[in-house]
């Protein structure tokens, strides 16, 4: 396995429009080669020192290290939440013609 340059973002929404509009924007703003909304996710988290639970989405957001940091700031601006998740997890390895088809749609 090797560094391929690729992470996948996770971060949850409060509801599917939310979610399909931050995704359309990362992606015609080539900060995501795709973005990938799942309905249903139950989060149970700590807030403000209290237990809360919500129904939300998951985005799964494909983007490059490189488009990262204007990625996370798109979402932190766009996002309902005080406090979006926003979690990069780099991608080991993967078909090295999906990577190059990352990188080159995240290319501006």
């Amino acid at each position: 396995m090797s560094d391929t340059g690729v992470l996948l973002v996770l971060c949850t929404v409060p509801d599917r429009e939310v979610g399909q509009r931050i995704g359309r924007a990362l992606v015609e703003g080539h900060l995501a080669a795709c973005v990938n909304v799942l309905p249903a996710v139950h989060s149970i988290h700590r807030w403000q020192g209290a237990v809360e639970s919500a129904e939300e989405c998951l985005l799964l957001v494909k983007t490059t290290r490189e488009r990262f940091g204007a990625l996370r700031d798109a979402i932190v601006a766009a996002h309902p939440y005080e406090l979006p998740e926003v979690i990069a997890v780099d991608v080991a390895a993967a078909l090295p013609a999906y990577l190059d088809w990352v990188v080159g749609s995240t290319r501006g």
